[in-house]
């Protein structure tokens, strides 16, 4: 028997689950942080990693609390982070600003600069991320904080991204050339790859801009799975957490990944991981280019096979600003959608809000929602927005698929599936096959499968998955629903790539607006 702590940095909070290799979760606690906004500019959102490391202290000693137990029986602790999250540090390590968060949309010029020029100068790293570079990863990021903070360039000695950041911190890391950096979040977000040599070649970056001179060695390092040790907790460390010093700390990787790890993912799965945004989490033996989508990075979720990430910029962030222009919570909104029948809204919604993640990888993209009429509610919309993620995710596990990713179970994992069924039943629906809905929260589960492995109490992880993961409610297709989604699907998938496209052809869409009306009255009337 063995016990651990399993951590999960969210956008708001960090959760912290203590965790019995015998009896499962023993012990919980959240704890807040403020995330940082300007009213006048929608793109900026930051954090402090003092926030992070305060919050992941007070929340470590309250769930060993709540576990009833001696902080010295636990045996590894292991951590999962937001990303691209990326915070610029000096020679000592200390931040020189707050984390620039996946969701601070500033580097939009920036990304599409080192778009272009990776493709004129056929670097072979953009194809592997999908053919576009993301506002949200961390190249982008780090460009626009060197342009924007001229009288701080001479401090710069590296960038981490958090869960490198936090796991140096635990462990007592002090130079920067000793962090071990993790396989996952450089693989998906910073477009490194064994296969050429790590991270793209100095002279590119230079080329972009000579802001980036000699970047290159200042983010080199010892590049590892998480099935590596990023080192052991220190006895500052361990005496703010409550903790015993010396225990392993694993290398870190992305929250979503983790979750995928939790959720019980195996070869043959697509975990989405809906929550604010939704992150979709595949892996496989052998994979091969995937255009837009995110990443395909050797190790990346699972040490012994590629990750292949996807997903939506906004999932939960589309719900709440539909309850919040309509002066509700989204609990209270969504009474009375189970209710609801699909396309009877005749509302069709594009998931565009904070732009386009996966597969067109456009920031400049806006919500879109088609077919409006004077009698329309607040809550027609969130259930047309519903319908409208599930389109989008059909058609990212459609181009998955289209390029060998295997796609024999979904499973809905993240917070969302747990309280919200109609949006499980509507995924069902939409997609045309069961999808598994895991029985208890999946978060944080995978950062303690990955303790346990880094305390040697499991000799595998699907060891630790059989012995740990959550079993599952299945939600099968309604065939009524099904045949309607039939219809308006294709809609969607013209619409999408239609509006959405930079290059795509005119396209005519007079139809649109009828058939919505008469699938909403076919609706109303079966």
């Amino acid at each position: 028997m063995a016990i651990v702590a399993g951590v999960d940095f969210g956008t708001l909070s960090v959760r912290v689950s203590i965790v019995d290799s015998v009896r499962g979760r023993i012990g919980s606690a959240v704890e807040e942080y403020p995330l940082h906004r300007k009213r006048e500019d929608p793109d900026y959102a930051t954090q402090a990693h003092a926030d992070h490391m305060r919050a992941l202290a007070a929340a470590c000693r309250k769930a060993v609390a709540d576990a009833g137990i001696e902080g010295s029986a636990v045996a590894a602790i292991a951590l999962d982070t937001t990303g691209s999250s990326v915070v610029p540090v000096d020679a000592r390590m200390q931040p020189l600003n707050e984390y620039y968060l996946w969701c601070d949309h500033r580097a939009k010029d920036e990304a599409q600069q080192i778009t272009t020029l990776a493709h004129q100068d056929h670097v072979e790293a953009i194809d592997w991320c999908g053919g576009v570079y993301s506002h949200e990863w961390g190249f982008a990021k780090l460009l626009h904080w060197l342009r924007h903070n001229p009288d701080k360039r001479s401090q710069f000695a590296s960038a981490f991204e958090h869960c490198d950041m936090v796991a140096a911190t635990l462990c007592g890391i002090t130079d920067p050339a000793q962090v071990k950096r993790s396989v996952c979040a450089m693989g998906h977000k910073w477009m490194w790859n064994p296969k050429w040599d790590g991270l793209p070649p100095q002279s590119f970056l230079s080329k972009l801009d000579p802001l980036l001179d000699g970047v290159r060695a200042k983010l080199a390092g010892d590049y590892q799975t998480s099935d590596h040790l990023a080192g052991h907790l220190s006895p500052h460390w361990a005496a703010e957490l409550g903790l015993r010093p010396g225990i392993p700390v694993p290398v870190g990787a992305f929250d979503a990944h983790w979750d995928a790890i939790g959720a019980g993912c195996r070869e043959g799965d697509v975990v989405n991981v809906v929550g604010t945004s939704t992150c979709i989490i595949a892996m496989a033996k052998k994979t091969e280019l995937v255009p837009g989508v995110c990443g395909v990075v050797p190790g990346s979720v699972h040490p012994q096979y590629t990750g292949i990430e996807a997903g939506l910029s906004a999932t939960g962030d589309i719900f709440e600003a539909i309850a919040r222009r309509a002066g509700h919570k989204v609990s209270e909104l969504a009474r009375g959608l189970e209710a609801f029948r699909a396309g009877q809204t005749g509302l069709l919604r594009m998931s565009w809000d904070n732009g386009d993640r996966t597969v067109l990888v456009n920031p400049e993209l806006g919500g879109v929602t088609l077919g409006w009429n004077l009698v329309h509610t607040a809550q027609d919309e969130l259930f047309a927005a519903i319908e409208g993620t599930a389109f989008h995710t059909r058609i990212i596990l459609e181009r998955m698929a289209e390029h060998g990713v295997p796609v024999d179970r979904v499973i809905n994992g993240g917070g969302i599936p747990q309280n919200n069924p109609v949006l499980n039943q509507v995924y069902a629906n939409v997609l045309g096959k069961p999808v598994l809905v895991p029985s208890a929260l999946p978060t944080s589960l995978g950062s303690a499968i990955f303790a346990f492995t880094a305390a040697g109490a499991f000799p595998s992880i699907e060891d630790a998955q059989s012995a740990l993961c959550p079993s599952f409610k299945t939600i099968q297709p309604d065939p009524r629903a099904q045949r309607v989604y039939e219809r308006l699907y294709p809609i969607y998938r013209r619409l999408y790539f239609g509006l959405g496209a930079r290059s795509a052809a005119p396209v005519a869409i007079g139809d649109v607006l009828p058939d919505l009306r008469k699938i909403a009255r076919d609706a109303l009337s079966a």
